[in-house]
């Protein structure tokens, strides 16, 4: 019972703190220039910039004259809106309107601090916000580089994409070089986050950062294991590394041959050949549901016994036998077959030639024919000879 009134008061008080505070907020009225940094610091003979908002709370749109009060002499001022230079804005009622104040400072300029205002006017409201630059010793250029995913896994034939995060905490822009090192034969390149244009490197603005992809492709021939991969991020006098892990787990790699090695076989025309075909798993992993199919000449037709084998460990090979029986139209002569064994995904083919021989029957039916005819023949002689 007392833990439930304590929860009452609790919840009360909260509601009426979320009144307060709502109420508190729905009594601001007016328009406000604001940035989160009124005071900044830059080195002569550089370009910064400074975000701005002029917000409106609970006022009519209004039209508002932007100006900068205050500009040192030589420097460059110029307000910028949707990235283009800006003289006015119209924010709407609990609105704000993003605006940039770009500041273009002489090398020669000597260091202290200067104040400049930006004023914004209209006809029933008014605003200014002064902003002081400190002007002070080039910042030593320094880079950040952060991967989202550091470690990745997956086949051999897969491909590796890590995201990858470059900041520039310098006060400058900086032109960010970079490399990735990976074992020998490991295929590397660097692209934006959302494109396929490779690059090797990047432009980051000073206190900024910048997404770029990182692309890793194993040979095919990869045995499992794990890889590091070394990303550099360099720019002037500073770099940035990461360490990235990839994982290659096992996958079935299939070979199909014949018996010893043999790619050929004999058969007849119109009769079922059986061929001892052996499939050979020189993968990290079993081949499971290894399928077999072939294609042959027009009117062939191919079997396997068995047509689908259900494991073959790493390193292991199972025999299978191949019915191959050529059309009995087939003339002698060589033909090429083409079998096929496939399993999740790895599929390879091997061409066997089949040498078609004529029917010993049929021989035998065309010596016979010969003979009748030879005596026929000879019987024809001797009959009408005698005439």
């Amino acid at each position: 019972m007392r833990f439930s009134v304590l929860s009452a008061v609790a919840g009360v008080v909260a509601l009426v703190g979320a009144s307060a505070f709502a109420a508190e907020t729905s009594n601001v009225k007016g328009l406000f220039l604001i940035t989160d940094y009124p005071a900044i610091s830059a080195q002569p003979g550089t370009t910064t910039t400074v975000a701005l908002k002029l917000q409106n709370y609970g006022l009519a749109p209004e039209r508002y004259q932007l100006s900068i009060a205050g500009v040192p002499a030589g420097w460059t001022a110029t307000l910028l809106g949707g990235g283009q230079p800006i003289a006015a804005a119209m924010p709407a009622t609990d609105e704000n309107v993003p605006l940039q104040l770009r500041l273009d400072i002489p090398a020669e300029t000597a260091t202290g601090a200067e104040t400049l205002t930006v004023n914004a006017v209209g006809e029933k409201a008014r605003v200014g916000l002064p902003i002081t630059v400190a002007l002070a010793k080039e910042l030593p250029a320094k880079l950040k580089l952060e991967p989202a995913l550091p470690a990745l896994r997956g086949g051999a034939k897969s491909t590796f994409d890590y995201q990858l995060a470059i900041k520039n905490d310098s006060g400058r822009n900086l032109i960010v070089s970079l490399a990735a090192t990976a074992p020998r034969h490991f295929e590397t390149s660097f692209t934006q986050a959302y494109g396929n244009q490779e690059l090797s490197s990047i432009p980051v603005e000073a206190g900024r950062s910048k997404d770029v992809k990182l692309r890793v492709r194993p040979p095919a021939m990869a045995s499992a294991g794990g890889y590091p991969i070394v990303v550099t991020a360099s720019a002037e006098d500073t770099k940035a590394q990461a360490k990235l892990d990839l994982d290659i787990v096992g996958e079935p790699r299939l070979q199909l041959t014949g018996r010893e090695g043999l790619v050929s076989a004999r058969a007849e025309g119109g009769v079922p050949s059986s061929i001892p075909i052996v499939i050979s798993n020189a993968g990290g992993a079993a081949a499971s549901n290894v399928e077999l199919s072939g294609s042959g000449p027009s009117g062939w037709t191919i079997a396997f016994e068995p047509k689908l084998v259900e494991s073959i460990a790493p390193g292991k090979q199972q025999e299978v036998q191949a019915l191959i029986t050529p059309s009995a139209k087939s003339l002698a002569g060589d033909y090429m077959t083409t079998l096929r064994a496939s399993a999740r995904g790895d599929v390879v083919s091997t061409q066997f030639r089949v040498t078609v021989s004529t029917s010993t029957v049929w021989g035998i039916v065309g010596a016979g024919i010969i003979a009748v005819a030879l005596l026929i023949m000879v019987g024809a002689v001797a009959r009408f000879g005698r005439r």
